[in-house]
């Protein structure tokens, strides 16, 4: 009898149900859409950042003691102190190697160029590295200085052998020699000199446009520093930092062994930075706090803006289906006033009621989530261009949020129910 009539209100109000459903669907799909995006955003905003530049910078200890005391930055500021080469391919051999996304090193030295003293700047390009791990991945400046433009020219590619002896020029430096891509420079350095044709010339919008890009081989015979780097630039995706990744950053041996575990097993920048040193001799890793606050800033706000829509999208189902409900009962005040005429307890008509809702909100929410992934990965390829992993915290939390949702909901439309005076409703009044 209870189902008969629950199924008998479903079809004689099916108009109102629907909307009432179709309230709830639209609730759950914005929900749904968000949680998941929220939940896989993390490494999609890391992602796009990591086109912008490196977050970490290794360098030799003796540098990087000096550029603590002193508080300068840059090779020329501190003592000639140099990083091994053939070390590089450790980069890739930590604990949380996948999540280094790209390399790649540099070596710098003082040349002449057509009778001007400048910086010159050794690294790869397009550097491909074939791992041991079977991974495969182009490194270097290319894709590590995405924001440059090269307005004559093109960029040094390591593919064309030709290009070993070649060089690119900055902007301002191209202005003051006289020279654009397709001349010749002479350049000579501490060990070696020749003439070296312009490939590009880029703008980079900072101290770089007054500087000479070449491959690093070509820097370090020029330099007579085989085999050697200045430095490393790490791109690596991370985690937030929190008080455990701080207080790691400060003195890593002051955690206890649960802690330790826990940080040097989760992507922070210093347990990467940590790991960077154990396989780099004699170097320091140090992350670009900017670059690494701004990262854990943006993705923290990204997060809130998802949550507070997830929210008000709420908020306003739960007003919509308030009124629906309340509608609903105010119909069926007659068919309710009968039932309490002949003995129904409120208990068992607020029962009835939702149970009803339930079932709705199920239809619903269940319609509501198969469309809010869908959106979940539209707005994964138009914004991260790749889609959206569906988090298993989201369907328990969908659930739960459609159910209370639904409940919110219904409230007043039982408090309406159980003000209900039989007698007056009967009576038409």
């Amino acid at each position: 009898m209870f189902f008969r009539m629950i199924a008998g209100v479903l079809l004689r109000q099916k108009g109102k149900m629907f909307m009432i459903a179709f309230t709830i669907a639209l609730g759950a799909s914005l929900a749904t859409a968000m949680l998941a995006v929220m939940f896989d955003v993390g490494d999609k905003v890391n992602a796009e950042l990591k086109t912008y530049g490196s977050n970490i910078t290794v360098v030799p200890k003796e540098a990087s003691v000096v550029s603590d005391l002193y508080e300068v930055e840059g090779a020329s500021s501190v003592p000639a102190s140099y990083l091994k080469e053939d070390e590089l391919g450790n980069v890739k051999t930590i604990f949380w190697a996948f999540n280094i996304v790209d390399f790649a090193p540099f070596i710098e030295a003082h040349v002449n160029a057509n009778g001007q003293d400048v910086t010159m700047v050794g690294s790869w390009y397009n550097h491909h590295l074939s791992l041991p791990t079977g991974e495969e991945l182009d490194a270097g400046v290319v894709s590590m200085r995405s924001w440059w433009d090269v307005v004559e020219g093109r960029w040094l590619d390591e593919s064309i052998a030709s290009d070993a002896e070649k060089v690119m020029v900055g902007a301002t430096l191209a202005s003051d020699l006289g020279v654009s891509a397709g001349d010749s420079l002479k350049i000579s350095g501490s060990e070696s000199s020749g003439s070296y044709e312009i490939v590009g010339v880029y703008e980079a919008g900072g101290d770089e446009d007054g500087q000479i890009y070449a491959p690093l081989d070509l820097v370090q015979e020029l330099s007579g520093t085989d085999g050697l780097i200045s430095s490393i630039e790490v791109s690596a995706l991370t985690t937030p930092d929190n008080d455990l990744s701080r207080q790691a950053a400060k003195d890593p041996t002051k955690l206890t062994a649960a802690q330790y575990e826990t940080w040097y097993c989760t992507a922070y920048v210093s347990s990467i930075c940590y790991q960077l040193q154990e396989v780099i001799t004699d170097s320091v890793a140090k992350a670009k706090r900017q670059v690494a606050e701004s990262e854990g800033a943006i993705l923290d706000k990204t997060q809130l803006l998802m949550l507070l829509i997830t929210v008000l999208a709420l908020v306003g189902s739960a007003l919509g289906i308030s009124n629906l409900i309340t509608a609903s009962v105010m119909e069926r005040s007659q068919e309710i006033g009968l039932l309490k005429a002949i003995g129904a307890h409120d208990r068992a008509i607020s029962a009835l009621l939702l149970v009803e809702m339930i079932i709705v909100a199920i239809i619903g929410g269940a319609v509501g989530f198969g469309v809010g992934f869908g959106f979940a990965q539209i707005i994964g390829y138009t914004v991260f261009n790749s889609s959206i992993a569906l988090s298993p915290m989201v369907i328990p939390l969908v659930v739960v949020l459609v159910i209370v949702v639904t409940l919110a909901g219904s409230i007043p439309a039982i408090r309406t129910v159980l003000r209900l005076d039989p007698a007056e409703v009967l009576h038409g009044r």
